[in-house]
């Protein structure tokens, strides 16, 4: 463990959740560009890909100096991960130039590759500025946190209630299940989200945690788009590729609005598109991520 991600990691605090992601993302050096990752105690059924997306972040970022930030990731999802065994990541270095570098980072369980991830850094330079605005919707204090959302549905969403909440996540417009009910569609989601606490300073840990949030209610769009729901539909979802652009600096601490939609769904394979705006109104991150989403319709 670096000394300086040691001591950032120990400085946070939140809730025991967002304790447990800070734990995570503190890798262990094995070797030279080698660091070894490990699950929480709240898993899914495979590796949560947000965490390989965080992960792996922390894990070139520690190979890069602190005064070049992460401005790019694009990962591939090759295998699902063994949530009882750790994962290795590889790093690989391609430039280490002057304002750029450039790395590839392998996750591997029993030498088999899970994970592939190109990240990009970059100086921070004055240039060129605009942006899509930031959609109008009510403040994240007028809105509940989504686990009020599961009351009298725990039965359904039991992947969502079991799974560890490190993020303090809050819709603006009705979440999947409970559309559901309405027997609405919806082409398009906005949940503010932030930590669930306080994070350390170092902002390699601001973007490996936006990294992590970005895994969640990107796909929403692709189901409320034909009124469909986690829990209540036969829905098969998994992650193929995912991409983020960031594009200034930012705490994670503080509230951003994840503002997704999908532009198209089609052979099986579906695209969604998601800004993170700070409150603001600045635009913080850009993610594309396509999943195969397969929905088995229940026979009459």
């Amino acid at each position: 463990m670096s000394a300086s991600l040691g001591e950032s990691v120990a400085t946070g605090s939140g809730s025991g959740d967002l304790e447990v992601l800070l734990g995570l993302l503190d890798l262990e050096e094995v070797g030279p560009d080698t660091f070894l990752g490990h699950h929480p105690e709240k898993v899914w059924s495979r590796t949560f890909g947000g965490q390989l997306v965080a992960q792996a972040i922390v894990a070139a970022g520690r190979t890069v100096g602190p005064d070049r930030p992460v401005h790019a990731v694009n990962a591939h999802f090759v295998r699902g991960g063994d949530v009882k065994k750790p994962i290795e990541y590889r790093v690989e270095r391609h430039r280490d130039g002057r304002s750029f570098a450039n790395r590839t980072v392998t996750a591997y369980q029993d030498d088999q590759e899970l994970f592939v991830m190109l990240a990009a850094f970059q100086d921070w330079a004055k240039g060129l500025e605009h942006a899509t605005p930031q959609p109008r919707v009510p403040d994240p204090e007028q809105l509940p946190r989504v686990e009020e959302s599961f009351t009298g549905l725990e039965d359904r969403l039991q992947m969502f209630v079991k799974a560890p909440h490190p993020i303090d996540m809050r819709y603006t417009n009705d979440p999947a299940w409970i559309l559901k009910g309405t027997g609405g569609t919806l082409d398009y989601n906005r949940v503010w989200m932030k930590a669930d606490g306080t994070l350390p300073d170092d902002p390699l840990i601001h973007v490996a945690t936006l990294g992590y949030s970005s895994d969640t209610t990107v796909l929403d769009s692709i189901i409320t788009t034909h009124g469909l729901s986690w829990g209540f539909d036969r829905i098969v979802a998994a992650t193929v590729n995912h991409s983020i652009w960031f594009h200034r600096p930012f705490r994670f601490d503080d509230w951003a609005l994840y503002a997704t939609q999908s532009p198209v769904a089609a052979g099986s394979r579906g695209l969604a598109m998601g800004h993170f705006y700070s409150r603001s109104g600045e635009l913080l991150a850009t993610v594309v991520q396509e999943g195969v989403i397969r929905h088995f319709p229940s026979r009459s």
